[in-house]
């Protein structure tokens, strides 16, 4: 989960192609998206790694564009077991 910047705008739209190709090229995304706030608004960027370990997925978000152009004001990784789906 990702807290992004308020002003992430610029930076987003800068690295969103190369987000993109990352993510079809590395073929362990089960599910993206964001978060919504009551009104509506984004308010975390959520992703589903399907990887075998945590360092699979630390080294994931490591390498991820989002994350090499700071875009986030913050992020974790959280460890999750999926049981229906």
């Amino acid at each position: 989960m990702a807290h992004d910047k308020t002003d992430r705008l610029t930076v987003q739209v800068l690295n969103r192609e190369a987000h993109l190709q990352y993510i079809k090229k590395t073929g362990v995304v089960d599910m993206a998206g964001p978060l919504l706030d009551g009104s509506g608004q984004m308010w975390i960027s959520l992703i589903i790694l399907e990887v075998k370990s945590m360092a699979e997925a630390t080294a994931w978000a490591t390498n991820d564009p989002y994350s090499q152009s700071n875009l986030s004001e913050s992020a974790k990784l959280v460890e999750w077991n999926k049981l229906i789906g």
